[in-house]
């Protein structure tokens, strides 16, 4: 994607196959104040141009960075050596780490390999975003599926493609603890916060993507 009007267009086809906000914000990697503002936008994107125009970004637009990893994710060769780097970020935290858990869904398929690397475990957490549409994100909750490892009594590692506002990563740190679990480390590969740790857990990105700008 070159743009805005790019994400706006992405938007609009991820909500009339039916996603949630959360869920485009998701998919688009951008927060969810960023993708309800595409959507709500995308019933004014202006027509194709004859003459390309410089992208610009509207006014009243939240401010948020864009991170395109498709050229990674679409290869399983490259998928494999962007989890050996991730992998190698998180072996020095713990001795006989036997778990890691993917934040669904482009977190998902990372962390499988990241386990694989680690020869952990796997165990996936779908975040209470994915059911966001408006309102307070505090009403809902997220679940780990039933269909990988289990949680309680074990140390783990937590693997996420990007950290956009952070909420996400903090809410998965919660919600192993709470189920018994002791998350020791997080990685991800890109961070837009350029945080170094939440909630006590040390937090390791491939990259840090921040925003710079003038200020008003």
């Amino acid at each position: 994607m070159k743009n805005v009007d790019d994400l706006i267009e992405s938007a609009a086809e991820l909500a009339a196959r039916g996603l949630s906000k959360g869920e485009i914000a998701d998919e688009l990697n951008v927060s969810r104040e960023t993708a309800s503002w595409l959507v709500e936008r995308s019933g004014t994107t202006p027509e194709p141009q004859d003459r390309p125009a410089e992208p610009t970004v509207p006014a009243g637009s939240p401010q948020d960075i864009h991170v395109d990893w498709s050229a990674i994710g679409r290869d399983s060769k490259r998928m494999r050596y962007i989890a050996a780097a991730m992998g190698d970020l998180l072996a020095k935290h713990g001795e006989d780490v036997d778990l890691t858990v993917g934040i669904e869904k482009a977190g998902g398929p990372v962390a499988t390999l990241v386990a694989r690397e680690l020869e952990t475990d796997l165990a996936t957490y779908t975040p209470a975003k994915h059911q966001w549409e408006e309102g307070d994100i505090e009403d809902l909750g997220g679940t780990f599926s039933r269909n990988f490892a289990g949680i309680r009594d074990r140390e783990c590692y937590i693997v996420d493609d990007t950290i956009t506002s952070g909420t996400t990563m903090r809410e998965t740190i919660e919600a192993i603890r709470a189920d018994g679990g002791e998350p020791l480390a997080c990685v991800v590969l890109a961070d837009k916060q350029g945080v170094e740790e939440l909630e006590g857990v040390p937090v390791y990105s491939l990259l840090q993507v921040i925003s710079v700008g003038k200020g008003d």
